[in-house]
């Protein structure tokens, strides 16, 4: 049974972020976790670092990443398969509740980022993200 992990809990993982440890994380799995998650990620890493970023969802956002940093979350990393759904879906709702701040210039950011660590890739795999 998946555990589901509501936006507004997000917070109670800001402990587990570092942007070392982000940094360290995408390194490990970019692969496995795949594109759509890897630029969801930056996505986020781009809007927290924003200046026009308000508190409140800064500490979403640390709060998501850190939950995508913890190996052993609702459902571990390591098992097959499902390992990254659960972080997927916090992923996923930080930045349903961070879309106004996601700007076109943080997209921008966050594509050339894909580009240089998976070369040229479909954007088409990335298009329903935020749109």
């Amino acid at each position: 049974m998946e555990k589901e992990i509501k936006t507004e809990d997000l917070v109670k993982y800001e402990k587990n972020y570092s942007e070392d440890g982000l940094w360290k994380k995408i390194g490990n799995v970019a692969k496995k976790a795949g594109l759509k998650t890897v630029y969801m990620v930056l996505l986020l890493y781009y809007v927290l670092i924003s200046d026009s970023t308000p508190k409140k969802y800064k500490a979403m956002i640390i709060g998501a990443l850190g939950y995508f940093i913890l190996p052993l979350d609702a459902i571990p990393d390591f098992v097959p398969a499902v390992g990254y759904t659960d972080d997927m879906a916090a992923i996923a709702g930080a930045i349903l509740a961070v879309a106004k701040c996601i700007s076109p210039e943080i997209e921008a950011q966050a594509k050339a980022k894909l580009k240089e660590w998976f070369g040229e890739y479909d954007e088409l795999e990335i298009a329903d993200v935020i749109h």
